[in-house]
């Protein structure tokens, strides 16, 4: 994988970017990456294994405050369009598909309200949905009480970052299994970028339960929303409520996975963005 490159952008800040998968000169397709939370945004196998075999090129990038990207200060979801605009053109992407997981699904559903005309496809695991009364949001969460604080704001979230711990009841069997085997690394990007501070995680929680500063319906691009039904991260009722509200969405349901085993299904979701980006053409 090449260096991190660390990308300027118009306010004065950066984002630290990464790539791998296949080269930009070989690939057939190329992806950015939304991290969940909290994540550094550096890649990791078996996900650059997975892109390199199909052609595809992988962009990745810390959002702000993770992985020494610069802090952005009351960001909300939708604020990622911009800064990923920034990145396509600093690297020459015309076009790209949008892939992202737990926290990061919402963020590559921003890009591609955002950017229409360059994103062709967008593929989700386990993505949180926006905040609504219409279902009954934290219904089946194991551990809700971060996001209880980041619905009174900041600095109520902030507080509960001062004491929280992870629960370990959150994930299921098959999730430990998945990061103690193919996703190790995952696990590993975790526990290391929680332990640089919670600034990051606490802008993610209050951004994903405030309004997201775009509309679903903006979203008419395929999408393909993958969701385990055993989740207790972020339940399978925000995967249905994103079917039912994205004008051209399918839902995957995976019933015996988590929130992280269901990451499993990445090898056949690149195969599905690559076919649809095909089909859609540039």
């Amino acid at each position: 994988m090449a260096d991190p490159l660390a990308v300027p952008l118009p306010d004065g800040r950066h984002l630290v970017v990464h790539e791998g998968g296949a080269p930009a000169s070989e690939a057939r397709l190329a992806v950015v990456w939304h991290h969940g939370s909290p994540q550094s945004g550096a890649l990791f196998e078996p996900l650059t294994s997975a892109a390199a075999a199909r052609g595809i090129r992988l962009i990745s990038f810390g959002r702000p405050s993770y992985g020494g990207s610069s802090p952005n200060p009351g960001r909300n979801v939708g604020s990622v369009g911009r800064d990923v605009m920034v990145i396509a053109d600093a690297l020459e992407l015309d076009a790209f598909a949008v892939m992202g997981a737990s926290g990061g699904g919402p963020h590559a559903l921003a890009c591609a309200a955002a950017l229409s005309d360059r994103v062709p496809a967008v593929a989700t695991f386990a993505s949180v949905a926006p905040f609504t009364t219409d279902i009954d949001w934290f219904a089946g969460m194991r551990a809700p009480a971060a996001l209880h604080a980041a619905r009174e704001g900041r600095d109520a979230r902030a507080r509960f970052a001062e004491t929280d711990e992870f629960d370990r009841s959150q994930f299921v069997e098959r999730d430990w299994a998945a990061l103690e085997g193919p996703w190790k690394a995952l696990g590993h990007d975790a526990d290391t970028e929680g332990t640089k501070g919670p600034d990051g995680l606490i802008d993610d929680d209050v951004a994903l339960v405030t309004p997201w500063g775009f509309e679903l319906a903006a979203v008419g691009q395929p999408v393909l929303l993958v969701h385990g039904g055993a989740d207790r991260v972020i339940p399978l009722a925000h995967g249905e409520f994103l079917l039912r509200e994205l004008p051209n969405a399918e839902l995957w349901q995976r019933p015996r996975d988590g929130h992280v085993s269901v990451l499993e299904a990445v090898p056949v979701a690149l195969d599905w963005l690559l076919e649809v980006a095909t089909e859609r053409g540039p």
